[in-house]
C-alpha cells in the first residue's frame, strides 16, 4: 500500500506529486470520506459476523512495553517494529506491532478473567517497517478473532469457518483458503539431519514457498537423498484429498508426521460438512509467516489479489510464553486488501450526503436548532446552516447550499410569513434542474408542520432498516 491506496485516492486519479508524497509518511495511508464510509461499513460488517458467533470485542494498547511484549515477537518482526523511548519511564515503546500477541499477553495476565474458552474479536492497526519497494503498508488495517481455551479440530474449523463466513457476508464470493499443518512439514525437516541452522532457513524458504532457497539450503547440508526429496515435495503438495494421502505416503507411519496429518484431516472433514468444501485448498506446504504458530493454518487469497488477504491458525504455545499456557487458534483479515478485492455499489455523485440540510436566516438560528435536533432524533443525518442575505433569496440560498452539502432534502425554518410551527421543504436536484426560477421554487417547495415532517422521517428510516 502506498501513502494512498489506489482505490482510495481522490477521483482525479493523479499520480501524488513528489512534494505532496514528501508530506505523507512511506506507507500510510489518508483515507478519504467517501472511502471511508465504505471502509467503516465493512468493518462493521465483519464485526457484526463475528459477534453473531459469540466473539466479544477488545480494544488494545497502541503502545506496548518491548520487554513486556517481545516474548511473544519473533526476533525478525521486531527489527521491524517502529520504537521509542518512553519519556516517563525510559522504558523502549513499540508502536502496536502484532494484535495476536498483544492478546495472547492480556489473557496471560488475568485481565480478562479465568472463564474459558474466551472468543475476542478486534478491529485494529499494526505498524511494521516495510521496504518502501515491499508493496505493502506499514500501518495495517485489520479485524480478526481469537478463540482461547479449546484445542480440538471443532475449535481449528470454527475459526475458519467464521473467517469464511466473514467473507460471504461482505460480498466476497471468489476466494481459496489454503489449509495445511506447520506440524507437517516441521515434522519433516526435523527427521531429515539438518542443523538447527538448516532448518530455521529451510523453514524460511518454505513460508516464501521460495523452492530455489529451499534447494539451496538442502543441498548445503549432508542428508539422505529420501528425505530432501519429501521436503521439496511437500510445498508443492496441494489440492484435496489425494493430498492427504500422498501426505500419509511421505509419512511412512512416522507418529510425528500422521498426528498433524490426522488434525487436518478432520478438520478439512467438518469445514466440507458445514459446507465449505469449494472454497477449501489442502496445502502441505502451508506454513505462515510467525514462528508462533505450531498447529493447523491457512491463508485466504482471492483473484486478482497478488497477496493474502488473511489468515491465521493455531498458536498453542505462544501464551505459555507470557506464563499461562493455553491452546489457542485465530485469524485476521487485512482490511486494506478486502476493500480493494470487493465491489462496492456504485454511488452517483450525486448521492445524498445527507438526509436533511436546515437552513434558516440568523434571525431564527435557535429555531433552526432545534428543529435539526429533532430530526436527529428520528435517526437522520442533518447538516444545518444559517444563511445570509435577504429573505426574498431565503430558499434560493438554502437550496444551494442544499446542492453543495448533497442533501436529499431542504428543510428551510423561518421562511418570511411561516408559522413557528411551519418548515419549508425542498427537493435541491429538483429544484437546480428547473433552474431554480423564483416561480418554479415556490412549486417545488412544499409547506409542512414540522411534526408531520418528523413523522415522515421516522417513517423513511422504519423502511431503510426494513431494507436492510
Amino acid at each position: 500500500m502506498v501513502s494512498v491506496p489506489p482505490k482510495l485516492r481522490p477521483s482525479s486519479g493523479q499520480v501524488a506529486s513528489s512534494r505532496e508524497r514528501s508530506l505523507v509518511p512511506v506507507g500510510m495511508a489518508t483515507i478519504l470520506p467517501h472511502a471511508a464510509k465504505q471502509v467503516r461499513r465493512l468493518e462493521e460488517q465483519l464485526l457484526a459476523q463475528i459477534n453473531r458467533w459469540g466473539y466479544d470485542e477488545i480494544i488494545l494498547p497502541t503502545f506496548e512495553y518491548l520487554d513486556v511484549l517481545a516474548p511473544g515477537l519473533e526476533p525478525e518482526l521486531i527489527e521491524h517494529c517502529y520504537q521509542f523511548v518512553d519519556r516517563t519511564t525510559g522504558r523502549t515503546l513499540l508502536l502496536r506491532p502484532d494484535a495476536t500477541a498483544q492478546i495472547a499477553r492480556t489473557v496471560a495476565m488475568g485481565l480478562t478473567g479465568v472463564t474459558l474458552p474466551l472468543r475476542l474479536s478486534y478491529r485494529t492497526s499494526v505498524f511494521r517497517y516495510e521496504a518502501e519497494h515491499a508493496g505493502r503498508g506499514r500501518e495495517i488495517f485489520q479485524v480478526g478473532a481469537e478463540l482461547i481455551g479449546l484445542d480440538d479440530a471443532m475449535s481449528d474449523s470454527e475459526v475458519i469457518g467464521l473467517m469464511i463466513e466473514c467473507l460471504h457476508t461482505i460480498g466476497l464470493q471468489s476466494f481459496k483458503v489454503s489449509l495445511g499443518h506447520v506440524g507437517f512439514i516441521k515434522g519433516l525437516l526435523s527427521r531429515s539431519g539438518l542443523s538447527a541452522q538448516g532448518q530455521k532457513l529451510a523453514e524460511q524458504a518454505a513460508a516464501r514457498k521460495d523452492l530455489p532457497r529451499l534447494e539451496e539450503v538442502l543441498a548445503s547440508e549432508r542428508i539422505s537423498k529420501t528425505a530432501a526429496r519429501a521436503i521439496r515435495e511437500a510445498p508443492e503438495l496441494y489440492g484435496q484429498e489425494e493430498v492427504l494421502a500422498r501426505g500419509r505416503v511421505l509419512a511412512a507411519g512416522d507418529p510425528a508426521l500422521a498426528a498433524p496429518l490426522e488434525r487436518l484431516a478432520q478438520v478439512y472433514e467438518l469445514l466440507c460438512a458445514a459446507g465449505h468444501g469449494d472454497s477449501l485448498l489442502l496445502d502441505l506446504g502451508e506454513f505462515r509467516g510467525f514462528d508462533y504458530y505450531d498447529g493447523v493454518v491457512f491463508d485466504v487469497f482471492a483473484e486478482g489479489m497478488g497477496a493474502e488477504l488473511g489468515g491465521g491458525g493455531r498458536y498453542d504455545h505462544l501464551m505459555g510464553r507470557f506464563g499461562r499456557p493455553l491452546p489457542s487458534t485465530g485469524f485476521g483479515l487485512d482490511v486494506d486488501r478486502l476493500f480493494r478485492t470487493v465491489d462496492f455499489p456504485e454511488e452517483g455523485a450525486t448521492s445524498a450526503r445527507v438526509d436533511y440540510l436546515v437552513a434558516a436566516p440568523r434571525r431564527a438560528t435557535r429555531r433552526l436548532m432545534e428543529v435539526a435536533a429533532q430530526l436527529r432524533r428520528t435517526q437522520a443525518r442533518v447538516a444545518q446552516q444559517t444563511m445570509k442575505g435577504s429573505d426574498a433569496s431565503l430558499v434560493s440560498a438554502s437550496v444551494t447550499a442544499g446542492l453543495a452539502q448533497q442533501a436529499a432534502a431542504v428543510v428551510v425554518v423561518g421562511a418570511p410569513g411561516m408559522g413557528h410551527d411551519d418548515v419549508l421543504v425542498v427537493d435541491p436536484l429538483a429544484a437546480h434542474m428547473s433552474g431554480r426560477r423564483t416561480g418554479n421554487l415556490n412549486r417545488l417547495s412544499k409547506k409542512m408542520r414540522l411534526i408531520d415532517l418528523l413523522a415522515s422521517s421516522r417513517r423513511s428510516r422504519r423502511q431503510v432498516k426494513e431494507r436492510s
